[in-house]
């Protein structure tokens, strides 16, 4: 049986990092803040590019928070709520994402999260490569009818 490579290879790989630091409770849950009045985020770890080149973030979410729709560049990811419930609008409508809910997105892919429970919530982000860009869109309300978003594939 071949060695646990040291870094995530596959989507499936990073699905399951997310899975496995999510896991991880005590490591996560001490260094959770939220911020009424701006969004709150810590970055948990970064892998350089020249290892594998990935970063994984925290977010906090109050009630009513929303990241506003964009993409992540030519970062792919994957989001995995640790807390709460978060709702994932595309162009194909909303989307409930309760505790251990994950999404997987490829580079292009538009959405906006928002919290639109009354408690608060808290998530994993891991992008590959590392986030460099977040290109903000119009609301879909605004928009015209522009593209389709990319196809959705949801992690197991």
């Amino acid at each position: 049986m071949p060695p646990v490579p040291a870094h995530p290879a596959t989507v499936a790989g990073f699905a399951g990092l997310a899975r496995s630091i999510a896991a991880d409770r005590a490591a996560w849950a001490p260094l959770v803040r939220y911020d009424t009045t701006t969004r709150w985020y810590h970055r948990l770890r970064t892998v350089p590019q020249a290892t594998v080149g990935y970063e994984v973030w925290l977010l906090s979410w109050v009630p009513g928070q929303g990241s506003g729709r964009h993409d992540h560049g030519a970062s792919s990811g994957v989001l995995t709520v640790l807390e709460g419930e978060l709702t994932e609008h595309t162009a194909t409508g909303p989307r409930a994402l309760a505790a251990g809910a994950q999404r997987v997105f490829a580079p292009g892919y538009v959405h906006e999260v928002v919290n639109d429970a009354l408690a608060p919530a808290v998530s994993l982000h891991i992008y590959f490569p590392g986030l460099t860009d977040m290109p903000m869109h119009p609301s879909q309300a605004a928009s015209s009818g522009g593209a389709a978003a990319p196809s959705e594939v949801l992690a197991p």
